[in-house]
């Protein structure tokens, strides 16, 4: 988010938390279930402000899930996700002989934003 078009309320500091899923379409119902109950813990942490999480159209897609979370700031999120209980979920996820996760994880700042109406890019300040 760029302050320009950061929604009112949420801070400088904001951060986005980006994870991609590679796994067989198989497996996306019961990862999904799953996503849920983690996703409702970072609700409740302080400084979660929002998350989506994508699914390809496509079974051949190498990447089946993308989830695009924003928190207050960095430390926010580091707090949220040392829970012991959101580890031991996604630990257990992860380890599951049956679905085969590849999950590659990490926290963005937006370098370039385009809109609908925007006539050159904006930049973060």
């Amino acid at each position: 988010m760029t302050t320009d078009s950061r929604p009112a309320g949420v801070p400088d500091t904001a951060v986005t938390f980006i994870n991609i899923f590679e796994m067989s379409a198989e497996h996306l119902d019961a990862f999904i279930v799953q996503w849920e109950q983690r996703a409702a813990l970072m609700r409740a942490k302080p400084g979660f402000i929002d998350s989506r999480l994508h699914r390809a159209r496509s079974s051949d897609t190498r990447f089946q899930l993308v989830n695009v979370a924003h928190w207050e700031s960095r430390e926010a999120w580091e707090a949220a996700t040392a829970d012991p209980e959101f580890r031991g979920r996604t630990q257990a996820a992860q380890e599951d002989p049956q679905m085969r996760i590849t999950s590659n994880r990490g926290l963005y700042d937006v370098a370039v934003e385009f809109s609908a109406t925007a006539t050159e890019p904006s930049q973060p300040r």
